[in-house]
């Protein structure tokens, strides 16, 4: 890992590809710059390259904050990330932990804890209630069967389907909008009949989910606040 010192970007992680064509620059939600060296590139022209956009990194970085600002999950008087709709959050004690109403979503977190983790738990358990229903209807449409559904505190992805048939989802999906969350659902679900990214994959998801241009222009622009 190479290091280049930039303004409001400490650090670029360097990270080579085999499959990659082109030298590619993002920065991740914790204000990390990361860049992609293909195959026939270099560490030196890849710090170069990330130095020609070193005021692009900064931009972006100031971006990343203003969002985890925006999108932080808070405490009683805080909004949260709900369905797509920034909802308010109110936090109470009650005699087995803390009472969490998330807009008109109203649910009790056992355990003594903090009231953003109180927040977090209240969504993951919503995410479990929610998602894996919403996905066996998803799959009943298209004749297709799951045969296991997890949820999980994902990091870089917002799901991903086994070669056993088993679909892991990020309960982060809980707060997208639904036509958002059902891209990711019936992009994994197509995994049960084309197990790559080819063409025909893509086209089976295109049929299944015509909101599939608007779903993926959503998550470039918003995704990234869902991690901080």
């Amino acid at each position: 890992m190479a290091q280049l010192r930039l303004p409001f970007a400490e650090r670029i992680v360097l990270v080579r590809n085999r499959r990659a064509r082109r030298y590619i620059l993002r920065v991740d939600p914790d204000g990390t710059a990361r860049v992609t060296i293909p195959r026939w590139g270099s560490k030196r022209e890849a710090l170069q390259f990330a130095e020609r956009h070193a005021a692009w990194i900064a931009h972006e970085r100031r971006a990343c904050l203003e969002r985890a600002s925006a999108n932080r999950v808070s405490p009683a008087g805080g909004y949260v990330l709900l369905h797509g709709v920034r909802v308010p959050v109110a936090c109470r004690s009650c005699d087995t932990g803390i009472h969490v109403r998330l807009g008109v979503v109203e649910l009790e977190v056992a355990g003594d804890t903090e009231l953003s983790e109180a927040v977090r738990r209240g969504l993951r358990a919503l995410a479990l209630a929610e998602l894996p229903d919403r996905l066996q209807e998803l799959a009943a449409v298209h004749g297709l069967s799951v045969e296991r559904v997890s949820i999980r505190d994902q990091r870089t992805r917002w799901g991903s389907c086994g070669a056993n048939g088993h679909i892991t989802l990020n309960w982060r999906l809980i707060q997208m909008p639904p036509f958002v969350r059902d891209y990711v659902l019936l992009h994994e679900l197509m995994h049960l009949i084309e197990p790559n990214h080819s063409r025909r994959f893509w086209r089976h998801v295109a049929s299944a989910c015509p909101s599939l241009h608007e779903a993926r222009a959503w998550l470039r622009r918003e995704g990234r606040r869902l991690w901080s």
